[in-house]
């Protein structure tokens, strides 16, 4: 067991060096500033359609997971998944404990409001316990599903050539599902229980949502299909692959 972990560790270590570094940093940038923006709703008048201002970022998560899933395996977009849930905890973690420590935000100074606005910053910065929760649940879990199933519908084209019909597919199918399975349990965990929401209101709004979501996809997704026929070319991840196949002939 001890070895098997050792092993597993130092598969990680290898995909981290493999991975481009900014992709990595843009990727964890992402998860982090998505939470955060989660604080705030977009109005857009209209009763049946909820956002939030994360949708601006959630879209760039997702893509570099279509792009990790599909040069690097699921596995290894897992493993960068839970490494940014990981880094997004430590990050709310140091907010939570300056929301706390005393003090007063530069923009809280308004006559006859300071108290109240200050207390509305840390509160805001400081996040709420179920809301984290939710995130964290529902983040993991959609990454999981996006992954596998972009990764099985890569496998089960007939057309097997890396053209951009074959990747948009894979990662609109994947995104759909993934950014529904995101929405959906973030609304059951705290919409449903916290806010008063009805489950046919967390069911309707997690689909408006992935449909809103899944537009960024497309529309950035070229981009992502570049990146992949970058990495190809560049034989980026030679040495994590190289490892994996050694992993294989000892198996």
């Amino acid at each position: 067991m001890k070895d098997k972990i050792k092993n597993e560790l130092f598969e990680f270590k290898t995909l981290l060096r493999s991975v481009p570094s900014p992709v990595v940093a843009i990727f964890v940038v992402a998860v982090v500033v998505m939470n955060l923006l989660a604080n705030k709703s977009i109005d857009l008048n209209v009763d049946w359609l909820a956002l939030d201002a994360g949708i601006l970022v959630s879209w760039a998560t997702f893509l570099t997971m279509d792009v990790v899933a599909k040069h690097f395996g699921p596995k290894a977009a897992n493993q960068i998944s839970v490494f940014a849930v990981l880094i997004n905890l430590v990050v709310a973690l140091i907010l939570f404990i300056v929301s706390v420590i005393p003090g007063t935000w530069g923009e809280s100074y308004v006559e006859g409001s300071e108290s109240v606005i200050n207390a509305a910053l840390d509160n805001t910065v400081g996040g709420t316990w179920y809301v984290l929760l939710g995130s964290t649940v529902a983040f993991i879990a959609s990454a999981f599903v996006n992954n596998l199933i972009n990764w099985s519908v890569g496998k089960a084209l007939k057309n097997k050539k890396d053209n951009f019909f074959a990747f948009a597919l894979r990662t609109y199918v994947s995104t759909a599902v993934g950014q529904f399975v995101d929405n959906l349990i973030f609304a059951f965990i705290v919409s449903l229980n916290f806010f008063g929401w009805s489950p046919l209101q967390c069911v309707t709004c997690a689909l408006t949502g992935m449909v809103a979501e899944l537009l960024f996809e497309v529309v950035f997704s070229h981009l992502g299909y570049l990146i992949c026929k970058k990495w190809k070319k560049d034989n980026v991840g030679e040495a994590y692959f190289a490892l994996l196949a050694q992993k294989e002939q000892t198996v």
